[in-house]
């Protein structure tokens, strides 16, 4: 669940084409880069998934999620740590949390346009 207060304190300075931008990059890639982690995952692909749940983790982190952001972090760490038992469940409950970011976010979008 976003902050939402952090959020708008964030991104009331920014111009609001440039919020909607990059809320739109977010849904664009999601799908992408939640069939490219399963792949990983599915392939105990340790570099990959350590690569790809990072740079996930640092996009959630624009948008003030913990729940998401906690769940990158920790698949990040099973790729780190090439571990791949309860990766699995990390993703699903990483797709969970990331697709209920991306609904907040199409949400909070209406106000910006």
């Amino acid at each position: 669940m976003i902050d939402k207060e952090t959020f708008r304190t964030t991104y009331d300075l920014f111009d609001k084409e440039v919020v909607c931008e990059i809320i739109d990059i977010y849904i664009a890639e999601h799908p992408d880069r939640m069939k490219n982690l399963a792949i990983a995952v599915e392939n105990s692909d340790f570099d990959a998934l350590n690569k790809l749940a990072h740079s996930l983790k640092g996009v959630i982190a624009n948008f003030y999620d913990d729940v998401a952001y906690h769940h990158a972090k920790a698949l990040e760490m099973k790729g780190k740590e090439r571990v791949i038992e309860g990766a699995a469940e990390l993703l699903n409950e990483l797709k969970v949390s990331s697709t209920a970011l991306l609904e907040e976010l199409k949400e909070i979008k209406k106000s910006y346009v």
